[in-house]
């Protein structure tokens, strides 16, 4: 397992990627929400955010990103694993990679999730999120960062 900063090389694979992990968990495409995978590299590194990838015999089986919302606030996204890889601490270990990142830029992370998504929902709450709103199948979570 190695977690490596988004390059180029990777578009389409990660766009990929994401897709067919919102599928397998019943969600479908979304042009709007998911508009962000059209442009990986303008939505997230070139503008003060990240996207990670968990790469395994050179196959990505986990991502996560923080996008920049505004100098003081980024919104820690795409948390994602492949099912078969569930269970090994990757997505523990991606969520820590994209906290980092944030930590070290921002002063306050946001993120939401769906609310039947009850592991991810564990993760943000064991590292510190607290829940400010619940709506429409959607939980909201916040955290204000120590460093900057």
């Amino acid at each position: 397992m190695k977690i490596v900063s988004f390059s180029p090389e990777y578009s389409s694979a990660a766009r990929l990627f994401v897709l067919d992990v919102l599928s397998g968990e019943g969600f479908g495409y979304d042009p709007l929400k998911d508009s962000d995978l059209v442009d990986i590299p303008g939505n997230y590194p070139e503008k003060r955010g990240a996207f990670f990838l968990c790469l395994m015999n050179g196959d990505i089986v986990g991502t996560s990103a923080v996008k920049y919302l505004d100098s003081d606030t980024c919104e820690i996204k795409r948390f994602y694993v492949r099912k078969d890889c569930r269970g090994k601490g990757i997505g523990f270990s991606m969520f820590q990679k994209a906290l980092e990142y944030a930590e070290e830029n921002f002063t306050r992370a946001k993120l939401k999730t769906d609310s039947t998504l009850k592991t991810a929902i564990s993760i943000y709450l064991k590292n510190g999120f607290s829940i400010v709103n619940e709506g429409g199948g959607t939980v909201y979570f916040e955290k204000y960062l120590q460093s900057k």
